[in-house]
């Protein structure tokens, strides 16, 4: 306070908050501190002789058809960068983001947060559909319609989960009755565990369903129910925070992913 000449702290009811100054400052030494983190880790990264290290998040579709095929091209060519993925919800992701724990996401930015402490690259449309087990009753129909969907259980993600609020309102908008015997869950090893053992069906990213549909454990036991209606989910993207430049090999992982999502969606 005395260098800056301004007040920054002042005592409130309920102990000590900051002034308008102490907002600003606090704004910009965050920054500063964020920065001094990033020359951190790209110094130990000289001094060890590495590549450095990503720290990635992505919901579910684009970690399989974007996030991984560019993590095999960065680990081919520099096999001393060392990549962390975490895969979430955009909810979560974007609040990870903020608080400097991911370089970048691929995600959508949630609603109650402001779009302006993003940069935002919008790159692909997030498809979903239905899974179950095989030999499931539904399975004899050519296409199952919502009518035939409640009366069996339901894995759904957390309640709020954009794919789950896309679920309600196509139940919603067609007059037919929510499920009732509902599990929730975010893991996808969970969700295909019940899934397998029941009648249960669950909604979940195409990408993800293909993937777990064509593996030969388990797992494979999985199929995609035909329905007479599609699951479109909103655009993802990617995002990373304004004012923040993204280290050397986060860029390089960043540069890969949005050339593969424009070599898949060339429009």
């Amino acid at each position: 306070e005395t260098i800056l000449k301004a007040q920054l702290c002042e005592r409130v009811s309920r102990g000590v908050a900051l002034t308008a100054f102490g907002r600003a400052f606090a704004r910009r030494a965050r920054t500063i501190l964020l920065e001094l983190r990033e020359v951190d880790r790209e110094l130990s990264a000289l001094k060890s002789g590495t590549g450095g290290s990503v720290f990635l998040g992505s919901v579910t579709a684009p970690a399989i058809s974007l996030a991984v095929p560019a993590i095999q091209q960065v680990s081919a060519a520099y096999p001393g960068i060392e990549v962390n993925v975490r895969v979430e919800t955009s909810n979560v992701l974007a609040r990870e983001l903020l608080a400097a724990r991911q370089d970048f996401i691929i995600a959508r930015v949630p609603d109650d947060l402001n779009p302006r402490l993003f940069n935002v690259t919008e790159i692909g449309i997030e498809k979903a559909c239905l899974i179950v087990r095989k030999g499931h009753p539904l399975l004899e129909k050519p296409a199952a319609s919502l009518a035939d969907l409640p009366h069996y259980d339901w894995v759904f993600q957390p309640a709020g989960t954009l794919l789950r609020r896309r679920i309600e309102e196509l139940f919603l908008a067609a007059g037919v009755p929510l499920p009732s015997n509902v599990v929730n869950t975010s893991s996808i090893l969970l969700t295909t565990a019940i899934v397998c053992g029941s009648n249960a069906i669950a909604p979940v990213a195409r990408d993800m369903a293909v993937f777990i549909a064509d593996v030969g454990a388990q797992a494979g036991e999985i199929s995609i129910l035909n329905t007479d209606f599609e699951i479109d989910i909103k655009p993802y993207s990617l995002i990373s925070v304004k004012g923040r430049a993204l280290p050397p090999s986060a860029k390089l992982l960043y540069d890969l992913i949005l050339q593969r999502s424009r070599m898949l969606s060339p429009d």
